[in-house]
C-alpha cells in the first residue's frame, strides 16, 4: 500500500480553498480523509493527547485510513538519547493504540543540530516496543544532522528494523536507504509559485519512487550511503507533503495520489 497525506488537518489557509466554502471546522478531518490516505498527527510531538482523542479520530475517517504520529519531543531533544525510556512510555500509556489498525508509523524527529553517536542511539532504538496492547508499532527516525549520512547508521538502523525518514528538503540531508519494512518520506519543498505545489515532473518522480519502494526494490536516481539491500518482500509506503509552501499541501497529496491510482 501507498499511502500519501499531509501533516495535521487544522490549517486556516485551508479554508474555503482545500476545504469547501462553509464546511464546520468540525467536520475537516472527515473531509480530508475522504480526499487524502494517511495523515501525520504533528500534535503529539508537543504534548499529550487523550485516549478519546485518538478513539474521535478514528470513529472521523475511513475504515482504510491511517495516521503516523510524531513521537513526542520530550524523548528525542535530551542530551542522552538511552535516557528517554520513561518519555518513550508515556507516550504510548496515552491512548496511542486506541487508533486501532489505523495506527500507521510513529515518527521520532530529531532536532538539526543532535549528531550522529552510534552508542547513544543505538540506546534510543533499544527503547522502541515492538509491540503495544498487542498492536505492532512501525518506527522511522527523522535526523537532521549531516553526520548521520554514515554507513554506520544505516547498519543501525536496519539491526533494529527502524525506518530512516526520506526528505526531499533544501536544508536537510537526503538518507534514501531503506532499512525496514516500510519506506517513510516528508516531502518539503513545495512551492508558491507552482500551480499545485509541485511540478508535475517532480510529482511524476516521487510516484515512480514509491512504486519502486512498494515492489520491495531501490529507486535508481536516489544516491544511497551503504550497501543496497536484497530485494525485499512488498513495503508499505507513506509519503507526506510537509511544510514548503504549506497552502499548496493538499492539492500536491491529491495530484500524487491521482498519479499513483492509475499504475
Amino acid at each position: 500500500m501507498i499511502r500519501v497525506g499531509i501533516g495535521g488537518w487544522t490549517f486556516e489557509p485551508w479554508r474555503d480553498n482545500f476545504y469547501p466554502a462553509g464546511l464546520p471546522q468540525k467536520r475537516e478531518l472527515e473531509y480530508a480523509s475522504s480526499k487524502l490516505t494517511s495523515i501525520e498527527i504533528n500534535g503529539t510531538y508537543y504534548g499529550s493527547q487523550k485516549p478519546e482523542s485518538f478513539r474521535k479520530w478514528a470513529d472521523e475517517t475511513p475504515d482504510d485510513f491511517v495516521f503516523a504520529l510524531k513521537g513526542p519531543r520530550f524523548a528525542t531533544n535530551r542530551r542522552v538519547l538511552a535516557e528517554a525510556g520513561e518519555s518513550i512510555s508515556r507516550f504510548f500509556a496515552s491512548g496511542v493504540t486506541e487508533l486501532g489498525p489505523k495506527l500507521g508509523p510513529i515518527n521520532w524527529q530529531f532536532m538539526a543540530t543532535k549528531k550522529f553517536d552510534a552508542e547513544d542511539f543505538a540506546g534510543f532504538l533499544e527503547l522502541l516496543p515492538k509491540t503495544v496492547d498487542g498492536i505492532a508499532i512501525r518506527h522511522a527516525v527523522e535526523v537532521r544532522h549531516e553526520s548521520f549520512q554514515t554507513p554506520e547508521f544505516i547498519a543501525l538502523a536496519r539491526k533494529h528494523g527502524v525506518a530512516v525518514v526520506v526528505a526531499d528538503s533544501e536544508t536537510h540531508p537526503q538518507i534514501a536507504d531503506p532499512t525496514a519494512g516500510f519506506v517513510y518520506a516528508r516531502l518539503q519543498n513545495a512551492s508558491e509559485e507552482e500551480k499545485i505545489g509541485y511540478p508535475e515532473s517532480a510529482l511524476s518522480e516521487w510516484k515512480k519512487r514509491a512504486e519502486r519502494w512498494a515492489e520491495g526494490g531501490v529507486p535508481a536516481d536516489l544516491p544511497l550511503l551503504a550497501e543496497k539491500p536484497a530485494k525485499a518482500g512488498k513495503r508499505d509506503v507513506f509519503i507526506y507533503m510537509i511544510n514548503g509552501f504549506k497552502p499548496k499541501a493538499p492539492f500536491a497529496a491529491m495530484a500524487l495520489i491521482e498519479k499513483l491510482a492509475s499504475r
